[in-house]
């Protein structure tokens, strides 16, 4: 594929790159230099919203969206908009039931709770989990872009992975927090601007918005309406809906990227009107990007390029947009480059930063306590931090090389949140609104919904796709079918009738697992983790061994911690302590390190246990 960068677009590329490492190095020497924890990790806990809610955002919408989601909208039709329902269905659940218990605590490792609830090895358990679920995505994040390199400047994925990786671990080791914040922002921008680049291009070219979407109805792309029940259709309504909710609290609820984000706010007031504001943002740059996906549609209507033989696997195809389409037209190119890799350094910046989060708190903190016998202290804490985004940067940018066997970009990262989101989610889960859950039950949830989940997202063999139907009737525009495709062409038409003759002529004859949309493997491996520990809790209650409860202010197990539970759920517990207050139960409350502590006399407790 021919190069289409130009001088001015190289211009653009390369600047980008400069004010984002250029971020990172002003943030090292100003403020505090990332001396302390609490500026390096958590900025000083003095950020506005507005910066905070744009990195909420451009943290998980990578080049995986932007090349994602336009393929998916351009090859399977526009179902996958309603996905964007969910996010609201789901922003006050997180922002009132699940963040107010992270803002008590004050913890930077969102994980730290689940220590101070069960214990030590739920905690590591569960860190376990996130830092290889954010390693395989970070390392889709950057695969995502060096495709689009390759298909815009010929460049080698290689070369791309490696430039990604560098620039992205150099300014998040050396600029911490605030770093990743503000170069989000600015990332941010030039992710909307390479989307609109394309849209008002495609909207030139087509002579208005109008024939794009008469061009997407014509094709078959309009489908929205989709209420299908059977879970095996890949989307509809209800998986979409239900499923997108239950990704997105795995994502925005419980997990370390977002909830270390939203702390480098004052207050939970902030942190709240900064969650909500991300959903109107979040829901703009994804519509905006399936619509993009039906501008392409309208572009290669007649001649498809991945049936001519032009690309080599669907997501690049709104990168060759900007080759045929923009190629004449200097910096463009350059400024969609600039998006797509904005794009991913805002995501992978976010997660090195809270994998080393991750791995301070708990894994170095608790080692440093073991074998020192006093805790690491903040001074000499900010360097293990770097080192460790440093050694994240790198094990990023092995695992982008293998990321290209993972299938379609968005598909893929949406099955890695999906498999490992919904067991960390229901951990949480069980441990703000339960109170029977224990340590040795919600870790047998854990190991078996964690199995459970990857056996089903990446079991084999799974049903081929179906796509929509792509024409290659008239390709005059693109040079014609040229000897290339003249030859690719019919070898690929043969090697699909062959596989369709090797299929099943339905998919009633692979495994019913498989078969299933991968929007619901969050909810699933939610459900089984929750039932498998919370049952598995009972009956160790049951037998009496459900080991060292954590829960109560007092020995004799009266009144709980409500600063553990979710604040629906504390606030009845208050009430039913004030219940068995007033009837005659003596309660000795005592403030030390922000802990209540509760004494109940043994003479009052028989006859008013049952006030709670």
């Amino acid at each position: 594929m021919a190069s289409s960068f130009g001088v001015w677009d190289y211009v653009v590329f390369i600047a980008m790159l400069i004010v984002s490492a250029g971020i990172g190095v002003y943030y090292r020497f100003s403020g505090g230099k990332q001396k302390t924890t609490t500026e390096y990790l958590l900025a000083d806990r003095n950020m506005s919203i507005w910066p905070v809610s744009f990195s909420l955002m451009a943290s998980f919408m990578s080049a995986v969206t932007l090349l994602g989601v336009s393929n998916e909208n351009y090859q399977f039709g526009t179902q996958f908009v309603s996905i964007n329902l969910s996010y609201g269905l789901a922003t006050p659940i997180a922002a009132y039931l699940f963040l107010p218990v992270f803002f008590r605590l004050q913890a930077c490792s969102a994980y730290e709770y689940l220590e101070m609830r069960f214990g030590k090895k739920t905690r590591l358990a569960a860190s376990l989990a996130y830092t290889l679920q954010m390693i395989l995505y970070m390392g889709i994040a950057v695969y995502a872009p060096a495709l689009a390199l390759q298909a815009v400047t010929g460049l080698d994925q290689a070369y791309s992975i490696l430039a990604i990786g560098g620039i992205c671990t150099f300014y998040s080791t050396i600029g911490g927090m605030k770093a990743v914040l503000f170069t989000d922002v600015f990332q941010s921008v030039l992710m909307f601007a390479a989307i609109y680049a394309v849209i008002i291009c495609a909207a030139v070219k087509a002579g208005g918005l109008g024939p794009i979407w008469d061009a997407a109805s014509e094709g078959g792309r309009l489908e929205i309406w989709n209420f299908s029940p059977d879970p095996t259709t890949r989307h509809t309504w209800w998986s979409l809906t239900i499923g997108g909710m239950f990704t997105y609290l795995s994502l925005y609820a419980v997990n370390q990227t977002q909830v270390q984000r939203l702390k480098t706010v004052k207050d939970l007031k902030s942190a709240q009107k900064a969650l909500w504001l991300n959903w109107p943002i979040l829901s703009l740059l994804s519509l905006s990007t399936s619509f993009s996906g039906l501008a392409i549609y309208y572009f290669y209507r007649t001649c498809d390029p991945l049936s001519q033989g032009r690309i080599k696997v669907r997501d690049q195809t709104m990168p060759l947009f900007v080759v045929d389409a923009m190629g004449d037209l200097p910096g463009l190119p350059g400024l969609f480059v600039s998006g797509i890799f904005s794009a991913s350094l805002s995501t992978v910046s976010a997660a090195l930063n809270s994998l080393a989060a991750v791995t301070l708190e708990d894994y170095l903190k608790p080692l440093y306590m073991k074998i020192k016998k006093e805790p690491l202290p903040d001074l000499q804490s900010s360097f293990p931090s770097k080192v460790m985004a440093f050694i994240y940067g790198l094990i990023c940018i092995a695992v982008a090389f293998l990321a290209q066997n993972m299938g379609g970009v968005l598909q893929a990262s949406l099955t890695i949140f999906g498999v490992v989101g919904g067991p960390l989610f229901a951990l949480f889960s069980m441990g703000m609104f339960t109170t029977r859950a224990n340590q040795r039950g919600v870790i047998t949830g854990l190991l078996v919904g964690l199995s459970f989940s990857l056996w089903i997202g990446f079991g084999q063999p799974r049903p081929p796709l179906k796509t929509l139907d792509f024409s290659t009737e008239d390709c005059s525009d693109f040079g014609g079918f040229n000897e290339t495709a003249r030859v690719l062409l019919p070898i690929a038409m043969a090697q699909r009738a062959a596989a369709a003759n090797d299929e099943p002529s339905d998919d009633s004859g692979y495994f019913y697992l498989y078969r299933l949309s991968y929007m619901w493997f969050s909810v699933l491996g939610y459900i089984v983790t929750f039932i498998v520990g919370y049952g598995t809790s009972l009956v160790l209650r049951w037998r009496g061994a459900q080991g060292t409860e954590r829960i109560y202010l007092d020995e004799n197990q009266i009144a709980y911690n409500t600063e553990l539970f979710s604040p629906p759920i504390a606030r009845r517990m208050k009430q039913r302590l004030a219940a068995f207050i007033e009837n005659g139960g003596d309660v000795d409350a005592s403030r030390e390190n922000g802990t209540v502590g509760v004494t109940i006399s043994s003479a009052t407790q028989k006859q008013n246990t049952n006030a709670l």
